[in-house]
């Protein structure tokens, strides 16, 4: 049975990046009909974020990135989820590696730490430089036993033996194979906050969780030979998880980790949702907020990184998207975020979705303007602009003047579409439509349109236009026989006539 993890820090918001992260192992987790955990990695109490864990599962909730087990979930049977309710249980573990031999505490302070790397260059605590610091392999067992019992802040080091290569199967990359030579003996525990760092917790909670798949960031790839270590010391070798480390996403440019900065910089949000900074009450752009669907979202980010193998770019149906997936089709090389991609992946899915939704995000911003078209109104209206539509705050505008009859005038649209001959064409379509039956149809309406505008030999373009800055106030909208009759005749002739009467002196 596959298991696999989200282990986010509670440290802010959902980068994007982490979305993808989340994502990936749970499309994993579907194709394989396994189980998708959600874990608190909490073990940096200094960078803690009030407000933070809350955040994150909101957001994988709005994305529909479903949790079976662990936080946000009624099903925790390898709780506690957050590592810093799992205290004791990760003593018991760093107990065991003193005692087999493969850590020892170190009790250097950080003045002694300063003083090493200023006396020798490049400093790393490892194999070379143990023997010169203060720790439970270098001073006398009466000396570490004076210090344990006196209360003495120490932190446990992983030790780590040189020359020897380590071997990391990965599921995207292959097998990379690194030299020990290029570890220190990296800090596990710390009694000063009584907590293990990311190194120890993480081991510890995939082997008791039963992860068989860790799906990460390529970011923690120099870690991973360290997390082989710790698996053959445990002597977890037979039950250690399948490794996947996954490309970074890289700026707009192309160059570089995408950052906050560069969403700023170019006006487009790098979280999923809205966040406000507890400090300052800063606020950063979310996705949702910013009128993006989470279909949208979620299927541009699983192309970031990752491709079907064919040219298929949306995945309508989720299961479409859950079956295709597999790791091996992931690339090793960064994917460049292409913030206008994701407008276009959105401009799809808005014409894709149940138009339902799309009336329920209306309807209390027509509400506050005092407007309550009924559902077949709605609808229709919905039905015939929301292919003008990017992001969800731009249908507004496109359904408003089905409701609203224009009040002002576009003022560049006036002066390029409006002449001093467009009365005089209103007018003969004014009499065009009064002499057409309430009862006829779209299509009528369009094909009298156009047999007038040919038979009479009249400029289409500026009389097509004329009409729309009469019926809409400005130049755009949906196709003009559209909104004649979705407006009905008689809305479409006083609209014409008082934009002649308003626009004529």
């Amino acid at each position: 049975m596959v298991r696999v993890r989200f282990a986010p820090s509670p440290t802010g918001p959902l980068h994007i990046g982490g979305v993808r992260t989340a994502l990936f192992n749970y499309l994993f987790a579907r194709h394989y009909e396994g189980t998708m955990v959600l874990r608190i990695e909490d073990t940096d109490s200094k960078r803690f974020v009030p407000g933070a864990e809350a955040y994150i599962i909101e957001a994988l909730q709005w994305l529909g990135i479903e949790i079976d087990e662990g936080i946000g979930s009624d099903n925790q049977p390898y709780g506690p989820y957050r590592q810093s309710e799992r205290r004791d249980i990760y003593r018991k573990y760093v107990q065991q590696l003193i005692e087999r031999g493969a850590a020892y505490y170190a009790f250097d302070t950080v003045e002694e730490l300063e003083q090493a790397r200023t006396d020798m260059p490049n400093f790393s605590y490892d194999a070379t430089t143990r023997s010169k610091m203060r720790n439970s392999l270098s001073l006398p067992a009466e000396e570490v036993s004076r210090l344990l019992q006196s209360g003495a802040e120490y932190v446990v080091r992983f030790k780590v033996e040189p020359d020897r290569d380590i071997v990391v199967n990965d599921l995207i990359r292959g097998e990379v194979v690194i030299s020990s030579k290029q570890l220190d003996d990296k800090v596990l525990y710390k009694s000063a906050d009584d907590l293990p760092t990311y190194h120890l917790a993480n081991i510890v909670d995939d082997h008791l969780m039963m992860i068989t798949h860790v799906i990460r960031g390529e970011e923690w790839l120099p870690s991973a030979p360290l997390h082989v270590l710790l698996y053959e010391a445990f002597g977890w070798s037979d039950t250690m998880p399948q490794f996947a480390h996954l490309s970074l996403l890289l700026k707009p440019q192309g160059s570089g980790k995408l950052s906050k900065r560069d969403g700023d910089k170019l006006g487009f949000p790098v979280f999923p949702l809205e966040w406000r900074s507890p400090e300052d009450g800063a606020i950063s752009m979310g996705y949702r907020e910013q009128g993006y669907l989470p279909e949208a979202v979620s299927n541009f980010l699983a192309l970031l990184g990752w491709n079907p193998g064919t040219d298929q770019e949306l995945f309508a149906d989720p299961k479409d998207l859950i079956a295709s997936f597999s790791l091996d089709r992931c690339s090793k090389s960064g994917a460049r975020f292409d913030f206008e991609k994701a407008k276009w992946f959105n401009h799809q899915y808005i014409q894709l979705i149940p138009v339902e939704r799309l009336m329920d995000y209306l309807r209390p911003l027509l509400s506050e303007r005092g407007l309550t078209p009924t559902d077949d109104q709605l609808r229709a209206v919905l039905l015939a602009v929301r292919d003008k539509a990017q992001l969800l705050p731009d249908l507004l505008p496109e359904v408003l003047y089905f409701f609203e009859a224009p009040t002002q005038y576009d003022p560049k649209g006036i002066k390029k579409h409006w002449k001093p001959e467009t009365p005089d064409y209103l007018q003969q379509i004014i009499a065009l439509l009064e002499g057409l039956p309430q009862s006829c149809t779209m299509d009528e309406i369009e094909q009298a349109l156009y047999d007038k505008i040919n038979g009479s030999e009249l400029p289409m373009g500026k009389v097509m236009n004329g009409i729309r800055m009469a019926l809409v106030g400005a130049p755009r909208g949906a196709r003009i026989h559209e909104i004649i009759y979705l407006l009905g005749i008689p809305e479409s002739v006083r609209r014409m006539q008082r934009a002649i009467e308003e626009l004529q002196a």
